[in-house]
């Protein structure tokens, strides 16, 4: 059954949302306030990468079940669903910036003029439902009847338009029976298991599964420096791990540390709501030093091994948080060739997507347009994000045309056997 859906905001949550909804058949108006981003979206043009959306929105824009619009009352008046993904950036003492729901909740309630279902798609603090509520209540004119519904995303980017079509489950939380019904019908193509709980719980559901996910990523590089002073392997204890069907094997891939715009930020943030109420997270702010220690640990292998980096040419493989991806928000690539260039090294970077927007941050490094032409002239090489084709960078050539075959791969993409029977000084992380 075909719903009329308003998503307001087109950043990678709505965007993605809207899309896959409109592809099961749902008529979707995508609403934002950047009419640039609007313009562009018409055009045809995608604001950011994501494997397969491009794809998906021609499609469904073709179909005519896609729309794209600045006016948040055409979005309201046109559909019955309404869900908010706008940003929920972080404040500098970690709790969560909530200018931008109010004021969407503000506008919502500025358009109804009927019954409306009102999803928070956002991630929130608990309790933001009720405060939705309110703000509704308090500015609609027309005093008709709504229900808020939280509706938490579990989207990874780079594999967002995959996760969405083939959910492992849809949490929705409500204040009444009301809107069960029409929010099931909306998730009825994609045949997931759903959870029909209170809003609240909803709403903790999202903060509680990233922080236990960064709990995961930072207790394996707690154990990779553990590996490397026993001269044992984390990938093999990571396997062997992974294989208690209690613990489960992703996430357990020690690296640099977590970064990107949805980890560092619910973790501080249900930090923060925690203190709030009442509880000192101690765990979780021992996640975060774990992974702030981590990338120190790499930066200093590094200055270990090369001793002065002074006028030193690195060459870094990788500028995204991760692979699949364009975004460069809060990335540890990002961060750590900060660090080398605050250093006197001269940087020499590749990223198959993600290069215009690290220029932005990353103004005074030298961009190569291809990933074999990295390595000449320099005196180490960096792998920084997990990109798959990083695994074909020629290493003979490279270790020819470089000063010193010298490599620290921080997402231990090579074999430390082989490298160093090719003939390099090969540096990774728990092994």
């Amino acid at each position: 059954m075909s719903s009329r859906i308003c998503i307001i905001g087109t950043g990678y949550v709505g965007l993605v949302t809207g899309a896959c909804f409109a592809d099961v058949g749902h008529k979707v108006i995508c609403v934002d306030c950047d009419e640039s981003k609007v313009a562009l979206l018409k055009s045809g043009g995608i604001p950011i990468y994501e494997p397969g959306l491009e794809d998906l929105v021609k499609a469904n824009v073709a179909e005519g079940r896609l729309s794209f619009t600045a006016s948040t009352e055409e979005g309201v008046q046109n559909s019955d669903i309404i869900f908010i993904a706008v940003p929920t950036p972080p404040q500098p003492d970690g709790s969560v910036d909530l200018a931008f729901i109010e004021r969407v909740a503000r506008e919502i309630a500025g358009c109804m003029s009927s019954y409306k279902i009102v999803v928070d798609k956002s991630t929130v603090p608990v309790k933001t439902g009720q405060k939705v509520a309110e703000a509704i209540t308090r500015y609609c004119k027309a005093k008709v009847e709504f229900d808020v519904v939280s509706n938490p995303e579990f989207l990874r980017e780079g594999f967002a338009v995959e996760d969405l079509m083939k959910p492992d489950r849809i949490v929705i939380g409500v204040q009444s029976q009301r809107p069960v019904q029409a929010m099931k019908e909306v998730y009825a193509p994609f045949e997931a298991p759903i959870l029909v709980t209170d809003i609240n719980s909803a709403e903790l559901i999202k903060h509680a599964a990233n922080s236990f996910l960064a709990l995961k990523i930072s207790y394996i590089n707690a154990i990779s420096i553990i590996c490397e002073a026993t001269g044992a392997n984390v990938i093999e204890v990571a396997n062997g791990m992974g294989m208690d069907e209690r613990i489960g094997r992703r996430f357990l891939d020690a690296s640099l540390g977590f970064g990107g715009s949805c980890f560092p930020k619910d973790l501080s943030a249900f930090i923060k709501i925690s203190e709030q109420l009442g509880y000192d997270f101690k765990l979780l702010k021992e996640v975060q030093q774990i992974n702030a220690f981590q990338m120190e640990r790499f930066v200093k292998k590094i200055t270990d091994t090369l001793w002065v980096l002074k006028d030193k040419t690195i060459g870094v493989l990788g500028l995204a948080f991760k692979q699949n991806t364009d975004d460069v928000r809060l990335s540890p690539a990002i961060d750590l060739c900060q660090r080398l260039e605050k250093e006197g090294a001269k940087l020499r970077v590749y990223d198959p997507k993600a290069m215009e927007k690290a220029k932005t941050v990353l103004p005074d490094a030298t961009y190569v347009p291809e990933m074999n032409f990295v390595p000449e002239g320099c005196d180490a090489l960096v792998i920084a994000t997990e990109w798959p084709v990083f695994r074909k960078l020629d290493l003979e050539r490279a270790r020819k045309v470089m000063t010193c075959p010298i490599m620290f791969d921080g997402r231990n993409l090579f074999d430390p056997r082989e490298m160093e029977a090719l003939g390099w000084i090969y540096k990774s992380i728990g092994r």
